[in-house]
């Protein structure tokens, strides 16, 4: 049996890991995907304290080799539902086992929104409709490609696709981005970067692969546009329905809790995005996950006594 299992691999889950670990607790963490989360997928990392500019990728790998280094033990498996049993531990169940912990911190953090266009075509994603930039973006070197989004995601998208793709168009809903002003400064400087404001996309054209995309213009004209990629970049949801028996969720299917991190059940605890909170930024995941792993061990030794 654990002391903790932390679910979620991205900044959150393993910055609860780092405290939980430091105060002397054993540690399972559960990623159903690949370890970093959201930030290991942004291409530069320029707001945390301390660090001038570096890869959210790298900022993964650092934390990871961290926390790895300390003792923590991994599973690449899928959190599908989190039980508190009558003794007061926890069974947690994934796709292929099951594990038992004192206490649990869910860290699960959010996925890419899908484009939902007329046509649903979902078979066009990962051939020509992408969610990740950093991933994606290199097999279109020398051509031209769109983005979709007026936020901070969009905006790095744009500005590392500009950096080896002959043309970037970004297309926004509105006629303004809501990112951080440095960044909408660095795009607009780019000679290659083109916005098309006051569009909405709404579908994907293509057989087997993306061919073009069909948007409507501010005055509701319909048109195409042909170009092999597009990547989406218009924000995130959460993925919360396997803890629904130990937590709250809100209308939209975040985990309910305050700045203590603290669920309806005693021992369960939430960092990171996949709560409700007014910002989601790389610094407040790991604020939340030193706090939550924190009380996890106030909790633990509360048990002790």
């Amino acid at each position: 049996m654990y002391d903790i299992i932390v679910i979620g691999g991205g900044a959150a889950g393993m910055t609860a890991a780092l405290y939980a670990l430091r105060g002397g607790k054993t540690v399972l963490i559960l990623e159903s995907e690949s370890l970093g989360g959201q930030i290991a997928t942004s291409p530069r990392l320029e707001n945390f304290p301390s660090v001038k500019a570096m890869s959210g990728e790298q900022f993964a790998d650092n934390l990871f080799e961290q926390i790895s280094a300390m003792g923590a033990e991994f599973e690449i498996e899928k959190a599908v539902d989190v039980i508190k049993r009558e003794d007061g531990f926890f069974t947690v169940k994934t796709e292929y086992k099951e594990y038992e912990a004192k206490s649990v911190i869910i860290a699960a953090g959010v996925k890419h929104k899908h484009l939902r266009t007329k046509s649903e075509r979902e078979d066009l994603v990962g051939h020509g409709v992408y969610y990740c930039a950093i991933c994606d973006g290199a097999f279109y070197k020398g051509k031209e490609v769109a983005v979709i989004g007026d936020a901070n995601t969009a905006l790095q998208y744009a500005l590392l696709l500009s950096g080896y793709c002959k043309k970037v168009y970004v297309y926004t809903l509105f006629d303004k981005f809501f990112g951080e002003k440095a960044l909408v400064k660095a795009l607009r400087a780019k000679d290659n970067i083109e916005v098309r404001p006051n569009t909405s996309v709404i579908d994907f054209i293509g057989d087997k692969e993306l061919s073009a995309i069909e948007y409507k213009d501010a005055e509701g004209n319909i048109k195409r546009h042909e170009i092999p990629a597009v990547f989406v970049a218009i924000g995130q949801v959460p993925d919360n329905g396997a803890f629904s028996k130990v937590a709250d969720l809100d209308k939209d299917g975040y985990i309910t809790a305050d700045e203590n991190c603290r669920t309806r059940t005693e021992g369960v605890f939430v960092a990171g995005d996949c709560r409700t909170k007014a910002v989601r930024q790389v610094v407040t995941a790991v604020a939340d996950g030193g706090v939550a792993a924190t009380n996890a061990c106030i909790y633990l030794e509360s048990l002790e006594g």
